[in-house]
């Protein structure tokens, strides 16, 4: 019944909104009330004086029409008017020796004896309770200002609530503090600090990486010119595979500080699947790969992504697949949109979340490939499955 009311406005409007109604309700049950009462009143006066008059005609055989007047009533004497009112009365059954009825927004008492024949009109009428009304419109007001006072108290809160959004996308560069003293303002000075402090530490971690990154950018390019002194073209070959692996690990470092601090900006474009996968062999830097990796493509599919960072994912699956595989050959297959990297090995002793963990515990490497594939998949909005059947691990993209 309340699903719809999760939100703090939503039970903010729907408690004021109760409110509302029960005044309402109480405000219309008081009208009521009052003209019941009046109704009451008015029937018990119009026996009286129906009773006084026929008392006071048995004494002086006639009508005190002053008595009359003084009691707001009035004799109606209209002939044309006294048939009309008696053709009314006789057609809803009330031609007796005594009926009161509305008609034409008049209320008519009819007195019918042996002695005489009256039609009165009753012309005292209910007050209106101006009083009551006054108070219930001023708390009506009250009210509705109330309402609208909370609102905008809760309006610097959505304004709040924008840039924690805009924060968790990576933006760095808010600012949220306020100079008011309420709660909502305490909040967005709390988060705001800690904005600053996060700010500060992903910026000293970037700073950190990125002298790391550089050092180990000189000796590798020393290392580079090493190994073109070196005669034995088979050595010189390793040597130069060697450091080139160690200059794209920089690289898929640089990336993934970049990924993981929400600081990269996808450049997507539609891509052939059979092409992302051979950048991925490329980049593994192995001998004979065909004979380690066997491509099944049932179906070849093109995909909008980061060649860069899309390169990089299936190279970590196929890192992983390798690793641990316990038969000569991994199997990449494509079919239905949907790419799914097999190997035979033993099944994943953790669940799966646990992998995705950063430094994960890892008989080999540093427990990043599932981590880094995750984080990359995530800003694709791509989905990693995996599942174990025959002895075989399987991971899918889709």
């Amino acid at each position: 019944m309340f699903e719809g009311f999760k939100s703090l406005k939503s039970k903010i409007r729907l408690i004021f909104l109760l409110t509302f109604l029960l005044l309402s309700f109480l405000f219309i049950g008081s009208l009521k009330y009052d003209k019941l009462k009046h109704e009451e009143n008015s029937a018990m006066h119009e026996r009286l004086v129906s009773h006084y008059l026929y008392n006071y005609y048995l004494i002086h055989g006639k009508i005190d029409e002053a008595y009359l007047e003084s009691q707001n009533f009035s004799l109606i004497k209209d002939k044309e008017k006294v048939v009309q009112i008696e053709h009314f009365f006789k057609e809803k059954n009330k031609y007796k020796k005594y009926a009161v009825d509305t008609y034409k927004l008049q209320r008519i008492i009819l007195i019918n004896n042996d002695r005489f024949q009256l039609f009165l009109e009753n012309k005292n009428e209910q007050q209106m309770p101006l009083k009551r009304m006054l108070v219930f419109s001023i708390v009506f007001l009250l009210i509705i200002l109330l309402y609208f006072w909370i609102i905008k108290s809760l309006k610097p809160l959505s304004e709040l609530k924008n840039k924690i959004k805009t924060f968790s996308q990576g933006n760095l560069n808010i600012e949220c503090s306020s100079s008011k003293k309420d709660e909502i303002a305490e909040v967005a000075n709390e988060f705001n600090n800690a904005v600053i402090m996060i700010r500060e530490l992903i910026q000293s971690r970037q700073l950190f990486l990125r002298a790391i990154m550089h050092e180990l950018k000189t000796p590798i390019g020393k290392g580079r010119l090493v190994a073109e002194m070196i005669i034995d073209e088979k050595n010189k070959a390793r040597l130069h595979s060697i450091f080139e692996r160690l200059n794209l690990l920089i690289d898929e470092f640089a990336k993934i500080e970049q990924i993981t601090s929400k600081n990269f900006k996808l450049n997507t474009k539609p891509y052939k699947m059979t092409d992302l996968i051979e950048a991925s062999i490329d980049l593994l830097m192995i001998e004979n790969s065909k004979d380690i990796i066997e491509l099944q493509i049932i179906n070849d599919y093109s995909i909008e992504v980061d060649f860069e960072l899309f390169v990089l994912v299936i190279k970590n699956l196929l890192d992983n697949a390798i690793k641990y595989k316990t038969e000569t050959k991994i199997i990449v297959q494509m079919n239905n949109h949907k790419l799914a990297i097999v190997n035979k090995g033993p099944k994943l002793e953790e669940p799966m979340e646990n992998y995705y963990k950063p430094f994960h515990t890892s008989k080999q490497g540093l427990g990043l490939g599932l981590y880094i594939v995750k984080s990359i998949l995530d800003i694709h909005h791509k989905k990693l499955a995996y599942r174990y059947e025959n002895g075989e691990n399987i991971f899918t993209i889709a």
